[in-house]
């Protein structure tokens, strides 16, 4: 089985990773955690504090408590487990650690951090001294920052905090949009290579360019036949609209040429990019050269016959299957994962349930599983979803999506507005609820259509049609929680 070390570093430097706080760094720097390389010695280094430390050292605990340090994580992500570094660390190392996690804005205050409800993620554990210290993280919750634990004081040289990271989309203008399909900050990760001798392959789909040499994938000399290759997984199932392919840096090992295939399972290939030649320190780019643009889950780059290559860029947009695996994981991971549900259907019972519901393995699973709760709510329940919606044609505080699904009736004329506010009085009249209807791309007139008819419904009948018109809308919602 996979070392949960082959995952992505989610507290990375190189990701945007920070050490935000620690309680007391009187000997090394807190910063010192996340540096990207191992730790190294100096034999004969002293500061004014004392011995130099290549890591975060607090001083000798006099009092009660502990020492800890808080740490953003450079994506957001499920910790699959964690690397407590105590390289040097001999005589002052901690006797155990454990470690806590929070889900929260990447801009929050330290403050706002230290009076956090934290979640236990992973138990104290006893160190070893001048040691990597590997624990396994069984939480599948995503994380936005972490909390170090060291019992009751040292030093710890490193922390590496390996994920799957699960991206905030909302953040970065959803999956409606392109995006890079291949980026690692969007949750995409490198499955495998021929040979990563001088450059590690998930520095292909790193942030930025490439600062040197190490800073991509690079194969050794090849002296046999065939060729090197490596297999991204995309962050979605995606259509390809362009690639760019970057070998900064390269100029005396650059690969002759590369070719790139898609595929959606790993197992049957199709020609994206043929075979092309390439040119060293170049940034190259591929649009109409693309054969086949998918939809595809991975990409396999094969590279002539060996060399370096800094960066992969697969810019591209989601399929519909692409968004919902995408849902699923987001309601899957969710810290507090209520709220987001709220969002969607405004009924405590539908919340609770749906919730507690997962882990779910495929988007049927979720949209089974919240019309099936929906149509076992009693009316009193369900009405508590409806009074969640503003009138139409009104914005309601709170509503999320609402301007975005009244889009089209909100560019009626003043008369039909009107018509429209004395229908839904007279409709809330009758029926003690709000005039509810899937509004997505319906033009006013055609809802206004659509209450003159209802409202000659018994409230039974009426009761029925308002509640698959929210369980319409809440299917929506749910996909536009990565929209």
């Amino acid at each position: 089985m996979p070392s949960f070390k082959e995952l992505i570093d989610l507290a990375s430097e190189r990701l945007g990773g920070s050490v935000l706080y620690a309680n007391d760094d009187f000997f090394a720097e807190k910063e010192n955690l996340i540096k990207p390389g191992p730790a190294i010695w100096k034999e004969h280094e002293y500061t004014d504090r004392g011995k130099w430390m290549d890591g975060w050292e607090s001083r000798r605990k006099r009092t009660s408590g502990h020492d800890f340090a808080i740490v953003r994580l450079g994506a957001p992500g499920v910790i699959r487990g964690v690397v407590i570094d105590t390289s040097f660390f001999r005589g002052n190392y901690p006797d155990s650690a454990s470690i806590d996690g929070v889900s929260m804005h990447p801009n929050v205050t330290v403050e706002e951090l230290l009076a956090a409800t934290w979640r236990p993620l992973l138990p104290a554990k006893k160190l070893e001294g001048n040691s990597a210290n590997e624990f396994k993280v069984d939480v599948a919750e995503a994380v936005t920052h972490l909390r170090l634990n060291i019992f009751p004081d040292g030093g710890v040289a490193r922390l590496r905090v390996h994920g799957e990271i699960v991206p905030e989309w909302n953040l970065v203008g959803g999956l409606g949009n392109e995006i890079d399909l291949a980026a690692v900050e969007n949750g995409a990760d490198v499955l495998a290579c021929s040979d990563q001798f001088f450059g590690p392959r998930h520095n292909l789909i790193m942030p930025g360019r490439a600062k040197n040499m190490s800073d991509g994938w690079e194969t050794r000399r090849r002296r046999g036949p065939g060729h090197d290759w490596v297999i991204v997984r995309l962050a979605t199932e995606g259509s390809v609209g362009r690639i760019e392919l970057d070998t900064n840096h390269f100029k005396g090992n650059y690969p002759d040429a590369a070719s790139i295939e898609g595929s959606i399972d790993g197992q049957q290939w199709s020609e994206l990019l043929p075979r092309t030649k390439l040119q060293a320190h170049t940034r190259h780019y591929f649009d109409d050269a693309l054969q086949d643009r998918g939809p595809f889950r991975q990409l396999r780059m094969n590279v002539y016959p060996d060399g370096g290559v800094s960066r992969l860029r697969v810019w591209g947009v989601a399929t519909e299957a692409g968004r919902h695996d995408a849902v699923v994981a987001r309601i899957n991971s969710r810290m507090s994962v209520e709220s987001e549900l709220r969002a969607c259907c405004g009924a405590t019972r539908w919340v609770e349930k749906v919730a507690a519901g997962r882990p779910y393995k495929s988007w049927d699973a979720l949209a089974e599983t919240s019309d099936r709760v929906w149509s076992s709510l009693e009316p009193e329940q369900w009405k508590e979803a409806f009074a969640a919606h503003p009138r139409i044609g009104e914005q309601k505080s709170g509503a999320r999506w609402t301007a975005q699904e009244q889009s089209r009736a909100r560019q009626a004329s003043e008369g039909t507005l009107r018509e429209l506010a004395e229908g839904n009085r007279a409709y809330e009249q009758k029926f003690g609820h709000v005039f509810l209807i899937c509004a997505t791309g319906r033009s006013a007139d055609e809802i206004l259509g659509n209450l003159r008819e209802r409202i000659n419904n018994d409230p039974m009948k009426e009761l029925q049609v308002a509640a698959e018109e929210q369980r319409k809308i809440t299917r929506l919602r749910l996909e536009k929680l990565v929209m």
